[in-house]
């Protein structure tokens, strides 16, 4: 199982589980797809997007289980980067957790499926 991470503020993520999917943060709706990070790239996209902001949860989604409105597309560096083109169903998410900041400004991960 392939698991890909979504940086999200916990007051948008809330609204999400009301509605039982996930549509994107402004970013994502702006741009027509929602942007994900593996575990090699979620720690640069925290640092890059989401530097000294709290409130933030990591989400764990199966990307084996969205089919093929999901693309690997060039981004940062040429990098890989998975696009997600249409709402995140519930059903796909594996687990949330919470993203703190540590003392130093740096957001402190949990363990990451890869």
């Amino acid at each position: 199982m392939r698991t890909i991470y979504k940086i999200c503020p916990e007051l948008l993520w809330r609204e999400a589980e009301k509605a039982g999917f996930f549509a994107g943060a402004p970013i994502d709706i702006q741009d027509g797809y929602l942007h994900f990070s593996t575990a090699e790239q979620v720690r640069e996209t925290a640092a890059r997007h989401f530097s000294d902001q709290s409130d933030l949860l990591l989400v764990a989604i199966d990307a084996d289980s969205l089919g093929p409105d999901l693309r690997y597309e060039p981004s940062r560096g040429g990098d890989l980067f998975p696009h997600l083109y249409a709402h995140l169903p519930l059903s796909a998410v594996r687990w949330v957790k919470p993203l703190p900041l540590g003392q130093d400004g740096h957001h402190i991960f949990p363990d990451l499926d890869a």
